[in-house]
């Protein structure tokens, strides 16, 4: 396929998969809207449409900015714990919920394009061996509607052995599912809620289709993680909490991890943050109703995520936000104290040796404070950089550790590590531009550039 121009990006489109002729329309087959489309309209998510009677996307290869994060950030605990990851968004979304985390580049009108970039499958594999990882996830704005980029780009990075991961609400028909469950190697879910007349109020999408799909994918052989985001006086009395713990327990396997998420106030949905006392006490409720484990997300505290061992109760992997120790598994997955298998895949994989440095020449130095609701922060580099040392020294502690950016990535994720750390001193071997961008959410991607109309729901 022919590489898309940024700048022309909304106009510029490629043929797409998963539709049929209907009259004198075209009815797009990806996601269970269904859009019948006459020519020149595009449907719901705005970068699929109807051109010269064939179904075209838009936004193949379309991108946020590529960014290194860690396999927690897509709410996977029991997959090579602490594995670096190289996490991809797209543009335009199938879904519209009123607290879209993300919404200034899934909702296409609030984009602006100085945030788009264009990648092809080549140069995604290229960053992901250039910077030793060996996970891609495709993530932020849901890879429903980027299908064919997904396809192109996991095809080949099968056959240099690399991993794929797939973060999505899942809304899409089974034919497409069908073809990803080939090819992806993890799914991490993200389940709205159990209550149909509110996940159709808030999201725009209908809940059926989701859990028949997320059926699918617990029938297959791939590794599967379900996350719930826990919204403010929609999902959050308890309710829906024991539906959805019943639900996995019968459909799917008490085995499969749940996530339960705290939101923030965002786009149309302002309501206070969820707090710390309701995830404990829905934790409770999902367990109580035979969840084997239940993790907290977006949530910097201690004990709130750690993995242990269902028949000694050792410790087997600690975690605090996105920092992760395993302390109590061999490579098998298998508990060092009592002998017993865990369900974590790979359990050694993501212990890499540092990145070590002769001498490391300070240009440019920023203090990061974390405060109360900021414990992450995206640190973005000048895209014509020819490769970055970053210095992370956390306070108190003075504990220093280096990161290489190759040439071509401009974006990684920085986040608190241990519950009295203050602040990160944050140097640089160069002197290419750093910005630091708060990162209110694990699956929020903070914009550079919002639009004009994105600034008014903006503090």
């Amino acid at each position: 396929m022919k590489k898309i121009k940024p700048e022309n990006w909304r106009q510029e489109s490629v043929v797409a998969r998963y539709w049929q002729k209907k009259g004198d329309k075209i009815q797009c087959n990806l996601c269970p809207r269904n859009c019948e489309l006459k020519e020149g309209q595009k449907g719901f998510c705005q970068v699929r449409g109807n051109v010269n009677g064939k179904l075209h996307t838009y936004n193949y290869g379309i991108s946020v900015q590529a960014t290194i994060e860690n396999i927690e950030t897509e709410a996977v605990n029991h997959y090579s714990p602490g594995t670096k990851i190289l996490s991809m968004g797209n543009v335009g979304c199938m879904m519209s919920c009123s607290y879209c985390q993300n919404w200034q580049t899934s909702q296409v009108k609030h984009l602006n394009d100085k945030n788009v970039n264009v990648y092809s499958p080549q140069e995604v594999i290229d960053l992901a061996l250039e910077n030793k990882i060996d996970i891609i996830s495709w993530t932020y704005n849901d890879p429903v509607v980027w299908q064919e980029f997904v396809v192109d780009t996991s095809l080949l990075a099968k056959k240099k052995g690399i991993k794929t991961l797939y973060k999505s609400a899942l809304y899409i028909e089974e034919a497409p599912l069908k073809e990803l469950i080939e090819i992806i190697d993890i799914f991490s879910i993200s389940l709205k809620g159990m209550d149909p007349v509110m996940y159709k109020k808030q999201t725009k999408g209908e809940l059926g289709p989701v859990l028949d799909r997320l059926k699918l994918i617990g029938q297959s052989d791939k590794h599967l993680e379900i996350s719930q985001l826990i919204v403010t006086d929609l999902n959050d009395d308890g309710n829906d909490a024991t539906k959805t713990a019943d639900w996995i327990v019968n459909n799917i396997g008490s085995h499969i991890p749940l996530h339960l998420v705290a939101y923030h106030p965002a786009y149309k949905y302002t309501k206070e943050r969820t707090s710390l006392d309701t995830l404990l006490k829905l934790r409770k409720i999902v367990l109580k109703k035979g969840l084997e484990y239940c993790y907290l997300g977006n949530v910097y505290a201690d004990n709130v995520s750690n993995t242990n061992c269902k028949s000694c109760n050792t410790q087997l992997v600690q975690r605090f936000g996105l920092s992760i120790k395993v302390v109590g598994l061999d490579q098998k997955g298998i508990c060092t104290n009592c002998g017993t298998q865990s369900p974590v895949k790979y359990a050694l994989d993501g212990i890499s040796d540092e990145f070590e440095t002769d001498r490391f020449n300070e240009i440019q130095k920023k203090t990061i404070e974390w405060k109360k609701n900021i414990n992450s922060i995206h640190i973005t580099i000048d895209k014509d950089h020819t490769g970055t040392i970053l210095q992370i020294e956390r306070c108190p502690g003075n504990r220093k550790e280096h990161i290489l950016i190759t040439e071509g990535l401009e974006r990684i994720i920085i986040s608190k590590s241990f519950t009295k750390e203050e602040q990160v001193v944050i140097s640089s071997n160069n002197d290419s531009p750093l910005e630091f961008l708060p990162v209110l959410d694990r699956a929020h991607f903070p914009v550079k550039n919002p639009s004009v109309s994105a600034n008014k729901y903006l503090n």
